[in-house]
C-alpha cells in the first residue's frame, strides 16, 4: 500500500480548513496511538479513568456517554481496566441490573502515568506550534465544537 504522505494533494483541497483539520487529526492520532500503545493503553482507557476520577463512580451506561463510547466498547474497556485492577465493578444496590464502576488506587496511579505520556505526546504532536499558538488552536477548536454542540441541542425535541 502506498504512503499518502509522499503524494501531493489536489490544490482544491490544500486550503480547505475541513480537509486540513482531518489530515492533522489523522497524523496527531497516529502519534497519540503509538505512544499510548507503547504504554500498554488506549485512548478510551485514559478517557474512562479520567471520567471516573473527575465525576466519581458511574454506571456503565453513564460512563460510556461521558467518554463517547459505543455500548459494546464500554464493556470491553471496563473488562480490560478491571482485569488490571484499575477499576472495580459492583452491582448497583438500587438496581441490581446495573453495574457501578469506580476507580481504584491503582487506577489513579495509572491515570497519572498516562497523563505524563499524553503531556509528552502533546509536545511531540504539536511541536511546530509555540505555546501561544497551541492556546489559540485549543480556543478555536473549542469554539467550533461548542458551536456544533449548540446546534445539535437546538435540533433535539
Amino acid at each position: 500500500m502506498s504512503d499518502p504522505d509522499n503524494y501531493p494533494v489536489p490544490t482544491r483541497l490544500d486550503h480547505l480548513p475541513s480537509f486540513l483539520l482531518t489530515q492533522s487529526a489523522m497524523r496527531v492520532h497516529r502519534v497519540v496511538f503509538d505512544r499510548l500503545d507503547a504504554a500498554g493503553a488506549r485512548g478510551h482507557h485514559y478517557r474512562m479513568l479520567s471520567a471516573l476520577d473527575e465525576f466519581g463512580p458511574s454506571s456503565q451506561v453513564e460512563l460510556g456517554r461521558r467518554c463517547g463510547l459505543d455500548r459494546s466498547d464500554v464493556v470491553a474497556c471496563i473488562d480490560a481496566l478491571a482485569d488490571r485492577m484499575y477499576v472495580r465493578r459492583a452491582s448497583d444496590p438500587k438496581d441490581r441490573r446495573r453495574n457501578i464502576v469506580s476507580l481504584t488506587r491503582k487506577g489513579r496511579d495509572r491515570l497519572a502515568e498516562l497523563e505524563r505520556v499524553l503531556t509528552a505526546v502533546q509536545d511531540e504532536a504539536f511541536a511546530p506550534l509555540d505555546g501561544h499558538e497551541r492556546e489559540q488552536l485549543v480556543a478555536m477548536l473549542t469554539k467550533i465544537i461548542d458551536h456544533h454542540v449548540h446546534l445539535a441541542s437546538e435540533r433535539r425535541p
